[in-house]
Protein backbone atom coordinates (compact mmCIF):
# COMPACT_ATOMS: atom_id res chain seq x y z
CA UNK A 1 0.00 0.00 0.00
CA UNK A 2 1.18 3.47 -0.94
CA UNK A 3 1.88 5.64 1.78
CA UNK A 4 -0.62 8.62 2.63
CA UNK A 5 0.02 11.93 0.28
CA UNK A 6 1.21 14.35 3.03
CA UNK A 7 1.96 16.96 0.28
CA UNK A 8 0.43 20.37 0.58
CA UNK A 9 -0.93 22.06 -2.62
CA UNK A 10 -2.70 25.06 -1.78
CA UNK A 11 -5.95 25.91 -3.06
CA UNK A 12 -6.90 28.51 -5.34
CA UNK A 13 -7.84 31.11 -3.37
CA UNK A 14 -4.89 31.51 -1.88
CA UNK A 15 -1.83 29.90 -4.18
CA UNK A 16 -0.43 33.71 -5.06
CA UNK A 17 -0.79 34.45 -1.37
CA UNK A 18 2.62 36.90 -0.24
CA UNK A 19 3.51 36.97 3.13
CA UNK A 20 3.12 40.10 4.86
CA UNK A 21 6.76 41.76 4.23
CA UNK A 22 6.41 44.23 7.07
CA UNK A 23 5.68 41.04 9.18
CA UNK A 24 8.44 39.31 7.65
CA UNK A 25 10.93 42.11 8.48
CA UNK A 26 9.94 42.09 12.40
CA UNK A 27 10.35 38.83 12.68
CA UNK A 28 13.68 38.57 10.94
CA UNK A 29 14.69 41.57 13.39
CA UNK A 30 13.46 39.64 16.50
CA UNK A 31 15.06 36.31 15.97
CA UNK A 32 18.54 38.21 15.41
CA UNK A 33 17.49 39.63 18.10
CA UNK A 34 17.45 36.83 19.52
CA UNK A 35 20.78 35.11 18.53
CA UNK A 36 22.61 38.26 20.65
CA UNK A 37 22.37 40.69 17.99
CA UNK A 38 21.68 44.26 18.74
CA UNK A 39 19.34 45.20 16.16
CA UNK A 40 17.46 48.39 15.55
CA UNK A 41 14.23 47.31 14.26
CA UNK A 42 12.54 50.14 12.19
CA UNK A 43 10.23 48.03 10.55
CA UNK A 44 6.97 47.50 11.83
CA UNK A 45 4.50 50.19 11.80
CA UNK A 46 3.49 50.42 15.61
CA UNK A 47 3.77 53.29 17.96
CA UNK A 48 6.26 52.66 21.01
CA UNK A 49 3.94 54.55 22.82
CA UNK A 50 2.16 52.41 25.93
CA UNK A 51 -1.56 52.73 25.70
CA UNK A 52 -2.97 55.49 27.75
CA UNK A 53 -3.67 55.32 31.43
CA UNK A 54 -7.13 56.22 31.41
CA UNK A 55 -8.20 53.74 28.83
CA UNK A 56 -6.49 50.81 30.63
CA UNK A 57 -8.39 51.73 33.79
CA UNK A 58 -11.27 51.47 31.89
CA UNK A 59 -11.05 48.35 30.53
CA UNK A 60 -9.90 46.50 33.51
CA UNK A 61 -12.90 48.23 34.81
CA UNK A 62 -14.71 46.55 32.15
CA UNK A 63 -13.17 43.36 32.41
CA UNK A 64 -13.75 42.99 35.85
CA UNK A 65 -17.49 43.97 34.93
CA UNK A 66 -17.89 41.30 32.57
CA UNK A 67 -17.15 41.97 29.55
CA UNK A 68 -15.88 38.11 28.88
CA UNK A 69 -18.53 36.97 26.87
CA UNK A 70 -19.86 37.97 23.17
CA UNK A 71 -20.97 41.25 21.95
CA UNK A 72 -23.26 41.75 18.56
CA UNK A 73 -21.31 40.61 15.70
CA UNK A 74 -20.99 44.56 14.71
CA UNK A 75 -19.46 45.44 18.03
CA UNK A 76 -21.29 46.93 21.23
CA UNK A 77 -23.79 49.45 20.82
CA UNK A 78 -21.67 51.69 23.25
CA UNK A 79 -18.66 51.49 20.87
CA UNK A 80 -20.81 52.06 17.85
CA UNK A 81 -22.51 54.81 19.16
CA UNK A 82 -19.03 56.49 20.33
CA UNK A 83 -17.93 55.98 16.75
CA UNK A 84 -21.00 57.02 14.69
CA UNK A 85 -20.99 60.35 17.66
CA UNK A 86 -18.09 61.48 16.42
CA UNK A 87 -18.49 60.67 12.85
CA UNK A 88 -21.44 63.43 12.81
CA UNK A 89 -19.77 65.55 14.15
CA UNK A 90 -16.94 65.06 11.99
CA UNK A 91 -19.20 65.06 8.81
CA UNK A 92 -20.87 68.31 10.01
CA UNK A 93 -23.14 68.46 7.52
CA UNK A 94 -26.13 68.33 9.57
CA UNK A 95 -26.46 64.69 8.65
CA UNK A 96 -26.81 62.33 11.53
CA UNK A 97 -24.36 59.08 10.88
CA UNK A 98 -25.91 55.90 13.22
CA UNK A 99 -24.40 53.20 14.85
CA UNK A 100 -26.16 51.17 11.54
CA UNK A 101 -23.83 52.22 9.79
CA UNK A 102 -20.66 50.98 11.75
CA UNK A 103 -19.39 47.31 11.92
CA UNK A 104 -16.31 46.93 14.68
CA UNK A 105 -13.84 44.59 13.41
CA UNK A 106 -10.53 42.62 15.23
CA UNK A 107 -8.25 45.53 13.52
CA UNK A 108 -8.50 48.29 10.63
CA UNK A 109 -6.70 45.10 8.51
CA UNK A 110 -10.19 42.75 9.04
CA UNK A 111 -12.64 46.27 8.30
CA UNK A 112 -10.49 46.95 4.89
CA UNK A 113 -10.93 43.05 4.18
CA UNK A 114 -14.65 43.04 4.84
CA UNK A 115 -15.17 45.93 2.66
CA UNK A 116 -12.86 44.73 -0.24
CA UNK A 117 -14.29 40.87 -0.10
CA UNK A 118 -18.27 42.35 0.07
CA UNK A 119 -17.58 44.82 -2.55
CA UNK A 120 -15.16 43.58 -5.14
CA UNK A 121 -15.33 40.00 -6.92
CA UNK A 122 -13.89 38.24 -10.28
CA UNK A 123 -13.67 40.46 -13.28
CA UNK A 124 -13.61 43.87 -11.19
CA UNK A 125 -10.76 46.15 -11.21
CA UNK A 126 -9.31 48.05 -7.91
CA UNK A 127 -7.28 50.86 -8.32
CA UNK A 128 -4.72 51.74 -5.43
CA UNK A 129 -2.16 53.89 -5.24
CA UNK A 130 1.08 53.15 -5.38
CA UNK A 131 3.17 52.62 -3.35
CA UNK A 132 0.69 51.51 -0.75
CA UNK A 133 0.28 49.37 2.42
CA UNK A 134 1.25 45.69 1.18
CA UNK A 135 -1.96 44.24 2.03
CA UNK A 136 -4.34 46.26 -0.01
CA UNK A 137 -3.02 43.96 -3.23
CA UNK A 138 -3.31 40.74 -1.44
CA UNK A 139 -6.93 41.56 0.10
CA UNK A 140 -8.01 42.69 -3.26
CA UNK A 141 -6.96 39.69 -4.87
CA UNK A 142 -7.94 37.81 -2.06
CA UNK A 143 -11.77 38.87 -3.27
CA UNK A 144 -11.16 37.16 -6.53
CA UNK A 145 -10.56 40.98 -7.90
CA UNK A 146 -7.69 42.22 -10.01
CA UNK A 147 -5.59 45.07 -7.99
CA UNK A 148 -4.51 47.83 -10.70
CA UNK A 149 -1.42 49.83 -9.25
CA UNK A 150 -1.42 53.53 -10.39
CA UNK A 151 2.05 54.99 -9.47
CA UNK A 152 2.09 58.27 -7.89
CA UNK A 153 4.48 61.14 -8.75
CA UNK A 154 8.07 60.99 -6.80
CA UNK A 155 8.34 64.80 -7.34
CA UNK A 156 4.71 64.85 -5.49
CA UNK A 157 5.01 62.47 -2.57
CA UNK A 158 3.99 60.17 -4.62
CA UNK A 159 0.23 61.12 -4.49
CA UNK A 160 -1.77 60.56 -7.59
CA UNK A 161 -4.21 62.66 -9.52
CA UNK A 162 -7.67 62.32 -11.01
CA UNK A 163 -6.23 62.00 -14.71
CA UNK A 164 -3.59 59.12 -13.23
CA UNK A 165 -6.75 57.45 -12.18
CA UNK A 166 -8.53 57.91 -15.23
CA UNK A 167 -5.35 56.33 -17.09
CA UNK A 168 -5.39 53.16 -15.53
CA UNK A 169 -9.37 53.25 -15.56
CA UNK A 170 -11.39 50.64 -17.84
CA UNK A 171 -15.21 49.70 -18.02
CA UNK A 172 -13.81 46.75 -15.23
CA UNK A 173 -12.65 49.49 -12.40
CA UNK A 174 -14.83 49.03 -9.67
CA UNK A 175 -13.76 50.85 -6.65
CA UNK A 176 -10.40 53.00 -5.60
CA UNK A 177 -8.11 52.46 -2.16
CA UNK A 178 -7.55 55.84 -0.76
CA UNK A 179 -5.24 55.84 2.11
CA UNK A 180 -3.91 59.86 4.08
CA UNK A 181 -2.00 59.96 5.63
CA UNK A 182 0.08 57.44 3.31
CA UNK A 183 1.67 54.50 4.38
CA UNK A 184 4.51 54.44 3.00
CA UNK A 185 5.32 57.64 2.11
CA UNK A 186 3.79 60.31 5.52
CA UNK A 187 2.20 61.99 2.58
CA UNK A 188 -1.02 63.78 3.75
CA UNK A 189 -3.67 64.46 0.78
CA UNK A 190 -5.17 68.23 1.10
CA UNK A 191 -8.52 69.14 0.70
CA UNK A 192 -8.77 69.44 -2.66
CA UNK A 193 -7.10 66.65 -3.39
CA UNK A 194 -9.06 64.23 -1.74
CA UNK A 195 -12.08 66.41 -2.90
CA UNK A 196 -11.25 66.01 -6.51
CA UNK A 197 -10.64 61.87 -6.52
CA UNK A 198 -14.25 61.79 -4.52
CA UNK A 199 -15.49 63.68 -7.18
CA UNK A 200 -14.05 61.78 -10.29
CA UNK A 201 -14.77 58.44 -8.38
CA UNK A 202 -18.71 59.31 -7.36
CA UNK A 203 -18.99 60.31 -11.30
CA UNK A 204 -17.93 57.15 -12.84
CA UNK A 205 -19.91 54.99 -9.87
CA UNK A 206 -16.59 53.82 -8.17
CA UNK A 207 -16.57 52.41 -4.62
CA UNK A 208 -14.02 54.24 -2.23
CA UNK A 209 -12.49 52.58 0.57
CA UNK A 210 -10.84 55.40 2.45
CA UNK A 211 -8.32 54.14 4.87
CA UNK A 212 -7.86 56.57 7.31
CA UNK A 213 -6.31 54.98 10.56
CA UNK A 214 -3.13 57.06 10.33
CA UNK A 215 -5.28 60.57 10.32
CA UNK A 216 -4.72 61.85 13.76
CA UNK A 217 -1.06 61.84 13.41
CA UNK A 218 -0.37 64.81 10.97
CA UNK A 219 2.21 67.43 11.84
CA UNK A 220 0.79 70.52 9.81
CA UNK A 221 -2.60 71.19 11.07
CA UNK A 222 -5.34 68.05 10.90
CA UNK A 223 -5.49 66.18 7.99
CA UNK A 224 -8.65 65.87 5.53
CA UNK A 225 -11.13 62.82 6.17
CA UNK A 226 -13.07 61.93 3.49
CA UNK A 227 -15.57 62.37 5.54
CA UNK A 228 -14.93 66.29 5.13
CA UNK A 229 -15.35 66.45 1.53
CA UNK A 230 -17.46 63.35 0.58
CA UNK A 231 -20.88 64.63 -1.36
CA UNK A 232 -22.44 61.27 0.21
CA UNK A 233 -21.30 57.89 1.85
CA UNK A 234 -23.35 55.71 -0.29
CA UNK A 235 -20.36 54.48 -2.53
CA UNK A 236 -17.89 55.67 -0.05
CA UNK A 237 -16.12 53.18 2.99
CA UNK A 238 -14.38 55.06 6.22
CA UNK A 239 -12.32 52.62 7.80
CA UNK A 240 -10.40 53.70 10.78
CA UNK A 241 -9.56 52.26 14.37
CA UNK A 242 -7.90 52.82 17.41
CA UNK A 243 -3.79 51.13 17.29
CA UNK A 244 -2.17 54.23 15.89
CA UNK A 245 -3.22 57.10 17.31
CA UNK A 246 -4.06 55.53 20.84
CA UNK A 247 -1.36 53.44 20.78
CA UNK A 248 -3.71 50.24 20.77
CA UNK A 249 -2.27 47.69 18.12
CA UNK A 250 -2.71 44.63 20.39
CA UNK A 251 -6.30 45.43 21.16
CA UNK A 252 -7.19 44.64 17.37
CA UNK A 253 -10.18 46.68 17.06
CA UNK A 254 -10.98 48.51 13.64
CA UNK A 255 -14.05 49.86 12.11
CA UNK A 256 -15.57 50.90 8.74
CA UNK A 257 -18.34 53.75 8.52
CA UNK A 258 -20.47 53.29 5.19
CA UNK A 259 -24.48 53.09 4.14
CA UNK A 260 -26.49 50.82 6.34
CA UNK A 261 -27.07 48.34 3.50
CA UNK A 262 -23.71 47.77 2.83
CA UNK A 263 -22.61 47.52 6.79
CA UNK A 264 -25.13 45.06 7.19
CA UNK A 265 -23.79 43.18 4.59
CA UNK A 266 -20.13 43.04 5.88
CA UNK A 267 -21.72 42.21 9.48
CA UNK A 268 -23.27 39.11 8.33
CA UNK A 269 -19.84 38.33 6.65
CA UNK A 270 -18.25 38.83 9.70
CA UNK A 271 -20.45 36.70 11.62
CA UNK A 272 -19.28 33.57 9.20
CA UNK A 273 -15.59 34.42 9.94
CA UNK A 274 -14.43 36.14 13.28
CA UNK A 275 -17.54 37.14 14.90
CA UNK A 276 -17.77 39.76 17.19
CA UNK A 277 -13.90 41.67 18.47
CA UNK A 278 -12.61 40.76 21.95
CA UNK A 279 -15.33 42.51 24.31
CA UNK A 280 -12.72 44.13 26.25
CA UNK A 281 -11.02 45.43 23.76
CA UNK A 282 -14.42 47.54 22.72
CA UNK A 283 -14.51 48.99 26.14
CA UNK A 284 -11.50 49.97 25.92
CA UNK A 285 -11.60 51.62 22.24
CA UNK A 286 -14.84 53.23 23.09
CA UNK A 287 -13.29 54.92 26.51
CA UNK A 288 -10.50 56.19 23.66
CA UNK A 289 -12.93 58.12 22.27
CA UNK A 290 -15.03 59.10 25.48
CA UNK A 291 -13.11 60.03 28.14
CA UNK A 292 -12.18 63.35 26.21
CA UNK A 293 -9.29 65.17 27.62
CA UNK A 294 -7.33 63.24 29.54
CA UNK A 295 -6.94 60.25 26.31
CA UNK A 296 -6.55 63.26 23.86
CA UNK A 297 -3.54 65.25 25.78
CA UNK A 298 -1.87 61.74 25.86
CA UNK A 299 -2.57 61.30 21.64
CA UNK A 300 -1.11 64.96 21.34
CA UNK A 301 1.82 64.55 23.20
CA UNK A 302 2.59 61.52 20.84
CA UNK A 303 2.16 63.15 17.92
CA UNK A 304 4.82 65.80 18.74
CA UNK A 305 7.43 63.07 19.73
CA UNK A 306 6.67 61.74 16.60
CA UNK A 307 7.14 65.03 15.43
CA UNK A 308 10.67 65.46 17.26
CA UNK A 309 11.30 62.34 15.83
CA UNK A 310 10.68 63.20 12.09
CA UNK A 311 12.96 66.37 12.54
CA UNK A 312 15.79 64.71 13.90
CA UNK A 313 15.93 61.93 11.31
CA UNK A 314 15.36 64.28 8.67
CA UNK A 315 18.24 66.25 9.69
CA UNK A 316 20.75 63.68 9.62
CA UNK A 317 19.69 62.27 6.43
CA UNK A 318 20.05 66.40 5.16
CA UNK A 319 23.92 65.65 5.99
CA UNK A 320 24.29 63.18 2.54
CA UNK A 321 22.94 65.77 -0.03
CA UNK A 322 22.69 62.39 -2.76
CA UNK A 323 19.94 60.94 -1.10
CA UNK A 324 16.47 60.98 -1.59
CA UNK A 325 13.97 61.02 1.02
CA UNK A 326 10.01 61.91 0.58
CA UNK A 327 9.29 64.48 3.03
CA UNK A 328 6.62 63.06 5.56
CA UNK A 329 3.47 65.35 6.43
CA UNK A 330 2.02 62.15 8.76
CA UNK A 331 2.12 58.98 10.30
CA UNK A 332 5.54 57.80 11.41
CA UNK A 333 7.68 56.76 7.97
CA UNK A 334 10.31 57.97 5.66
CA UNK A 335 10.65 56.51 2.16
CA UNK A 336 14.39 56.54 0.97
CA UNK A 337 15.63 55.75 -2.22
CA UNK A 338 17.94 53.42 -1.94
CA UNK A 339 21.40 53.75 -3.39
CA UNK A 340 21.94 52.07 -7.28
CA UNK A 341 18.00 53.24 -7.74
CA UNK A 342 17.57 52.84 -11.64
CA UNK A 343 20.48 50.69 -12.29
CA UNK A 344 20.39 48.46 -9.81
CA UNK A 345 17.34 45.66 -9.65
CA UNK A 346 15.68 45.65 -6.87
CA UNK A 347 17.91 48.73 -5.29
CA UNK A 348 15.74 47.97 -2.14
CA UNK A 349 15.70 44.97 -1.05
CA UNK A 350 19.72 45.20 -1.46
CA UNK A 351 20.30 47.90 0.90
CA UNK A 352 17.56 46.83 3.12
CA UNK A 353 19.67 43.48 3.09
CA UNK A 354 22.96 45.40 4.02
CA UNK A 355 21.12 47.34 6.41
CA UNK A 356 20.12 44.92 8.39
CA UNK A 357 23.42 42.22 7.93
CA UNK A 358 26.34 44.57 8.40
CA UNK A 359 24.61 47.82 9.97
CA UNK A 360 22.27 46.36 12.56
CA UNK A 361 18.99 48.39 11.29
CA UNK A 362 15.93 46.68 10.12
CA UNK A 363 14.25 48.29 7.11
CA UNK A 364 11.27 47.17 4.57
CA UNK A 365 11.81 47.21 0.88
CA UNK A 366 9.96 49.14 -1.36
CA UNK A 367 9.30 46.04 -3.30
CA UNK A 368 6.75 45.13 -0.60
CA UNK A 369 4.56 48.55 -1.60
CA UNK A 370 5.45 47.90 -5.76
CA UNK A 371 7.99 50.36 -5.21
CA UNK A 372 11.57 48.42 -5.98
CA UNK A 373 13.91 51.34 -5.84
CA UNK A 374 13.03 52.68 -2.36
CA UNK A 375 13.09 51.31 1.36
CA UNK A 376 10.60 52.27 4.18
CA UNK A 377 11.70 53.21 8.01
CA UNK A 378 9.53 52.99 10.60
CA UNK A 379 10.88 56.38 13.31
CA UNK A 380 8.50 54.53 15.81
CA UNK A 381 10.65 53.91 18.21
CA UNK A 382 13.08 55.72 20.78
CA UNK A 383 14.40 59.06 19.45
CA UNK A 384 17.74 58.13 20.17
CA UNK A 385 17.61 55.18 18.51
CA UNK A 386 16.18 56.81 15.70
CA UNK A 387 18.79 59.18 15.35
CA UNK A 388 21.63 56.18 15.43
CA UNK A 389 19.86 54.57 12.45
CA UNK A 390 19.63 57.75 10.78
CA UNK A 391 23.23 57.69 10.94
CA UNK A 392 23.84 54.08 9.86
CA UNK A 393 22.15 54.71 7.12
CA UNK A 394 23.63 57.32 6.04
CA UNK A 395 26.74 55.39 6.39
CA UNK A 396 25.59 52.53 4.52
CA UNK A 397 24.41 54.94 1.57
CA UNK A 398 27.79 56.24 1.07
CA UNK A 399 29.13 52.93 0.92
CA UNK A 400 27.24 52.26 -2.53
Amino acid sequence: MSPPDTSFAPSENIAKLKESATIAVSQRAKALKAEGREIIDLGAGEPDFDTPEPIRRAAQHALDHGATRYTATEGTLALRTAIAARTTVRRGRGETITPAQVVVSNGSKQSLFNACFCLFGPGDEVLIPTPSWTSYYEMVALSRATAVAVMGDPNDGFRVSPASLAAHATERTRGVMLNTPVNPTGTVYTRSELDALLTMARERGWWVICDEIYLRIAFDGDATSCLDVAESLDRVVIVDGVAKAYAMTGWRIGWTISAAPLAKAMAAFQSHTTFNAAAVSQAGAAAALTLGEPVELAVRAMVEQFRVRRDAAMAILAEEPAMRVIPPEGAFYLFIQAPGAGSVPDAGSVFAARLLEKHNVAVVPGAAFLAPDWIRVAYSTDIDQVKTAMRRIVTAFRER
